[in-house]
């Protein structure tokens, strides 16, 4: 069983925890976390700074590209970061990670 994060981010904590619910509730998702972030980026040729808000979800790899596909119906960005990142943890959350993103959990 491989698990991954999948760090999304979004344009305002409301923006987050509504992608965050919508994982959870199709099951996608076991969990999401969500903190303050400021990003410096490059966009349309110019050096921009913005406050943002990181959701981190934590999954299963079999999910990713339906969790893809969910936050880019969603997702406000014209281009949303969605990115996945290979996670190990320890047996017992693997177990409980398992569990609920199982549509009969």
């Amino acid at each position: 069983m491989k698990i991954i994060f999948i760090y999304i981010t979004n344009p305002t904590e409301k923006e987050a925890g509504k992608i965050a619910r919508r994982l959870l509730q199709k099951r996608l998702i076991a969990c999401a976390n969500i903190f303050p972030i400021k990003s410096v980026y490059r966009w349309k040729g110019k050096i921009a700074q913005d406050k943002e808000f990181a959701l981190i979800a934590k999954t299963l790899a079999k999910n990713y590209g339906k969790i893809k596909k969910e936050v880019e119906k969603i997702h406000p960005y014209e281009i949303p970061c969605i990115v996945k990142i290979a996670a190990a943890a320890n047996p017992e959350y693997a177990a409980w990670l398992k569990k609920e993103t199982q549509k009969s959990a």
